[in-house]
């Protein structure tokens, strides 16, 4: 039986819960970019442990994300949220007072924890809250992702120069603080009215294996995460290494990131209105590879062109974060599915930087590594077109326990 959908007590604060929580799961992630060489140079960090620290992201989402479920059973699906956004303020607050390597990464791990949990868990609070609104609540999460995402890159240099690199990280663990008031009264709700449609209890996220749609869309997700990840790492040095100025390649990588606004609201609407996604699918893949295939062939000729084609077919992340959602009917199976798409996503999406880095300095060059990335386009189309089929998962799971 699937677990009946409830309200937050006023519909709207749902609303900014869920829009302020989502402001603060990637800065943990994207505010350590602009500040790395203060805190190479404060921490005395290696550069080789710098890179342990910007693969963090990745590792920690895939690794605590498939943990998140199993915390909402036992806390309770809200109360869950909060120990999640505590270990963010914590993690981002304590870190930008670290005096030594070790404690950095630690509490930067710590924050990431917490991220990974909001990560998996959030999609779950919007199906069973709001189950006949899921578009418009996924359009609010998407962008507040985005926005999370692109701030911290924008604002760093001002507030380092007015109070240095360690304000400039802690802010972000201030804003933590900030987006958990609503989350409190929330939790508060949820604590006294506890019942079977406040749990997210489910045998486990692996149990979901069992739906090939869940697999698709497990596969879907991380080969856009992979993409997006290598994106974000290497297309400054891509540009830079084939005589684009260093003014132009920080110019294009804004580019790319800003695009991820437009395509946070517009996914949740497409795919709102087409039950069957494939046609997006293709649409992204066909960008996707236009944009790599313009940076191998001609990467100075027209970089912002070739960027903004990458940065659209971004469209698919939040097309995943919907599908999550749109694809699970009861909220258990669909917190099952985002820990399940996104434990298994994030491990290849941390593979990808490392795996173009290594084709990079083995061949000294980028186009083996960019034909490398032309050929995972093969395997985001076809998830993604098996994904974006009309169909449920729990229809999926309810035929593979069905005796024969």
């Amino acid at each position: 039986m699937s677990a009946q959908p409830s309200r937050p007590l006023t519909p709207w604060l749902g609303v900014v819960a869920v829009g302020m929580i989502a402001a603060n799961l990637r800065p943990g992630a994207t505010s350590v970019g602009p500040a790395l060489p203060d805190i190479r140079e404060a921490l005395d960090m290696s550069a080789t442990v710098a890179g342990v620290l910007t693969g963090l992201p990745g590792l920690s989402f895939a690794v605590v994300g498939a943990g998140a479920v199993w915390l909402a059973s036992r806390a309770g699906l809200n109360r869950a949220l909060v120990i999640g956004l505590v270990a963010v303020a914590a993690g981002l607050l304590g870190r930008s007072f670290a005096t030594s390597t070790p404690l950095f990464l630690v509490l930067s791990a710590v924050a990431l924890g917490g991220a990974a949990v909001g990560n998996v868990l959030v999609p779950a609070f919007v199906k069973r809250h709001y189950p006949h609104r899921t578009a418009s609540l996924m359009a609010v999460y998407t962008v507040s992702l985005a926005v999370g995402a692109l701030l911290p890159g924008l604002i760093h240099p001002v507030v380092r120069e007015a109070g240095g690199w360690r304000v400039s990280l802690g802010l972000w663990g201030a804003g933590a603080l900030v987006a958990l008031v609503p989350w409190l009264w929330l939790a508060l709700r949820e604590r006294h009215h506890r019942g079977p449609a406040h749990s997210v209890a489910t045998s486990s996220i692996w149990s979901v294996a069992r739906s090939p749609k869940a697999v698709a869309l497990a596969i879907f997700f991380g080969t856009q995460s992979m993409q997006a990840y290598v994106g974000f790492g290497w297309i400054p040095q891509i540009l830079v290494d084939n005589g684009v100025t260093v003014a132009s390649a920080s110019l294009a990588m804004a580019v790319f990131s800003a695009w991820g606004l437009p395509m946070g609201a517009l996914a949740p609407v497409l795919a709102n209105r087409w039950p069957d996604r494939r046609p997006i699918v293709v649409a992204c893949t066909l960008v996707l590879v236009a944009g790599w295939a313009g940076l191998l062939v001609a990467p100075s000729a027209a970089p912002y062109v070739w960027v903004s084609l990458l940065g659209i077919s971004g469209l698919a992340f939040p097309l995943t974060l919907f599908l999550v959602t749109d694809l699970t009917r009861d909220p258990r199976i669909t917190s099952a599915v985002s820990g399940f798409s996104q434990s298994i996503g994030y491990v290849l999406a941390s593979a990808g930087p490392f795996v173009v880095g290594a084709l990079y300095a083995a061949t000294g060059g980028w186009h083996v590594p960019l034909w490398f990335l032309l050929l995972t386009a093969l395997p985001f189309l076809v998830a993604g077109w098996h994904a974006g089929k009309p169909g449920a998962v729990d229809d999926e799971l309810a035929r593979a326990v069905r005796p024969a």
